[in-house]
């Protein structure tokens, strides 16, 4: 549970959630976890919808440098990976809340269609990341009789 925590950022200072029941079920199958404790990866929110020619995705990354996000397709698969970095310090008794996440992101997303991937194209604005994925023209359904 720990680790889903960790990806929604559940397990912040000033949010409390207890899930007995899961922790109870690793305890008393003695299982290994699936990743170490020390891994921590945020997973980012994003928004995918159609227009007539692309499929869209958008998300908030604030504070992400172009340089410091990685997009990539592998078969019908987009990943995006980044960072997020805070530049000073704070001691964790002097946070008040601590609801932003920093550090390592990413999300993948199964693409619902066939798209052009030598046109993608990405662009941030505003602090929200667009990619656009044209979508590959795909022909008319044809009906056939049976003989």
């Amino acid at each position: 549970m720990n680790f889903f925590k960790s990806l929604t950022g559940l397990n912040k200072t000033g949010i409390n959630i207890q899930d007995e029941s899961e922790d109870k079920l690793t305890e008393d199958n003695n299982e290994e976890q699936w990743l170490p404790e020390s891994y921590k990866e945020g997973q980012l929110a994003i928004d995918v919808y159609q227009t007539e020619k692309d499929i869209i995705i958008k998300s908030t990354i604030a504070g992400v440098k172009p340089d410091d996000i990685d997009i990539s397709v592998n078969n019908d698969m987009l990943t995006i990976r980044g960072k997020r970095e805070m530049k000073e310090e704070v001691e964790e008794k002097n946070y008040f809340y601590q609801e932003c996440y920093w550090g390592g992101f990413s999300r993948s997303i199964i693409l619902p269609c066939e798209v052009k991937t030598e046109k993608i194209e990405a662009a941030i604005e505003n602090g929200v990341l667009t990619v656009t994925l044209p979508k590959v023209k795909v022909s008319k359904q044809i009906s056939i009789k049976v003989k």
